[in-house]
């Protein structure tokens, strides 16, 4: 496996994907009761900016830049609206920036992490050497955590159930190969079976519509009682032009998840670019 999300870090898809992240996290503490994440693909934990991965490329200035400079810190104080929505998941990159100066980005397992209570757990996977021995630095002094240097298919399907019985299962493959569409629904089959009624959050990358439309007709197919999608794309798909949107799909999710990110991806898009678009639907709806 040659990925390193350093190159990404903090790009908007990062910035889609950990706000709603942080979203469904919220909805979990509202219940007395414990409650387990297992991130199956949790990369590095943390990320330097300033680092050669993330300044070749850049991508950090076109996502994370933009929100932090449109709704600055600090966090948390007396919020409303898009920004009270925003709110923890920008706290969580607040608390690695105390200075006020962006330099460092939470990784999703650091986002987790600010969210969990006492009670709680995270078990963050995560094979790739180098960003495996980041992620136990970073997650060492917490006893709610621990990082496991395991391929996160294999994973998933070892960790699921977790005792707690209620929780998060995300779900972020490097997409290194066309096959990774296929294996996602096919690994949340078997999760799914295992553990219904946890709560399951895919994220996938959108270079061009036939892979992700195919990945949302077979998820339809499986007839999952609630299965909710949310895209944000900043132009439509060119073949060779890259990342040209973020899509998420979220099993089980939190009641009324969709009418905050109905109100806070618009909003959201409008300050990632200008031209973004954003869109938020039912796969399937039991209520």
């Amino acid at each position: 496996m040659n990925y390193q999300h350093a190159f990404h870090a903090g790009n908007f898809a990062d910035v889609h994907k950990h706000a709603v992240l942080a979203r469904i996290l919220v909805h979990l503490g509202r219940k007395p009761a414990a409650f387990r994440v297992i991130d199956t693909h949790a990369g590095a934990g943390k990320y330097d900016l300033f680092a050669s991965e993330s300044t070749r490329g850049g991508e950090w200035q076109n996502g994370i830049r933009r929100l932090w400079d449109a709704l600055p810190p600090p966090y948390p104080a007396p919020q409303a609206g898009v920004r009270a929505l925003l709110a923890p998941y920008l706290g969580a990159v607040a608390a690695l920036n105390p200075g006020g100066t962006l330099r460092s980005y939470p990784g999703s397992p650091a986002i987790v992490q600010s969210l969990l209570r006492p009670q709680d757990r995270l078990i963050a996977c995560e094979l790739e050497p180098r960003s495996a021995r980041s992620l136990k630095a970073v997650l060492r002094a917490d006893r709610r955590a621990k990082a496991l240097g395991i391929d996160g298919w294999t994973a998933l399907r070892a960790y699921v159930p977790p005792k707690e019985r209620r929780g998060l299962v995300l779900i972020d493959p490097p997409f290194e190969e066309a096959a990774d569409f296929t294996r996602l629904s096919e690994e949340l089959v078997a999760a799914h079976g295992k553990w219904p009624t946890g709560i399951y959050m895919l994220w996938y990358p959108i270079k061009e519509h036939e892979a992700p439309d195919a990945l949302a007709r077979r998820l339809r197919k499986l007839a999952l009682p609630s299965v909710l999608r949310c895209e944000i794309m900043l132009g439509p798909p060119r073949a060779g032009s890259g990342l040209a949107g973020s899509g998420l799909i979220v099993v089980n999710p939190p009641f009324k998840l969709d009418v905050e990110l109905r109100a806070l991806l618009p909003e959201l898009a409008k300050i990632l670019s200008p031209q973004a678009t954003c869109q938020v639907g039912w796969l399937t709806k039991d209520r």
